[in-house]
This record gives C-alpha cells, sequence and structure tokens, in this order.
C-alpha cells in the first residue's frame, strides 16, 4: 500500500469512528397540555381560620406588612382557641 491510500484508510477510519459522537439527538418529546397543567403547583386549599383572618384584614382596610402581621397573629389566636381576633398593632403613621 501507498502512503496516500493508507492515509485515505486513516481518514475513513476516523470519520466513521467520530460520526457517531457528532449525531444530533433526538429533539425532547414535547410536553401536551395535559402534561403542562399538571406540571403547575395547585391553587392551596385555605384553612377556615385564614379565610376568616383575611375578611377581617379586608374590613380594617390592611395592606402590605400590615396585613401579613394581622393575619398571622389572628390565625396563630384561632388556631389556640381562641374565638376573638387579636387588636391590630398600634399604627405608627
Amino acid at each position: 500500500m501507498t502512503l496516500a491510500t493508507r492515509l485515505a484508510v486513516v481518514v475513513i477510519a476516523s470519520l466513521f469512528a467520530t460520526g457517531t459522537a457528532f449525531a444530533q439527538t433526538a429533539a425532547p418529546a414535547a410536553k401536551t397540555d395535559a402534561a403542562a397543567t399538571t406540571d403547575k403547583k395547585a391553587p392551596k386549599e385555605h384553612s377556615a381560620e385564614s379565610l376568616e383572618c383575611s375578611k377581617q384584614a379586608d374590613a380594617k382596610g390592611l395592606h402590605g406588612k400590615e396585613r401579613k402581621k394581622f393575619r398571622s397573629d389572628c390565625i396563630k389566636t384561632a388556631k389556640a382557641g381562641g374565638a376573638a381576633a387579636p387588636a391590630p398593632a398600634a399604627d405608627k403613621k
């Protein structure tokens, strides 16, 4: 065999050997609508205490940090067995 023939054989063998390394992989299957909806988080079920405290906070017009603190205290009180909601904190305005 001549040098050119050997070189050609080596090049062809290299192409076959490395061709699979550069092969394109299959695209991932597209999610269906049913699969996409199961990936989303289901809405949380709120407890009766949470809903009642939210109503009270709405009635008082609380927003932001004040609302969060009020609801936290209210839910703790309600779960502890107290029927009345806690008194709102003094306004720092």
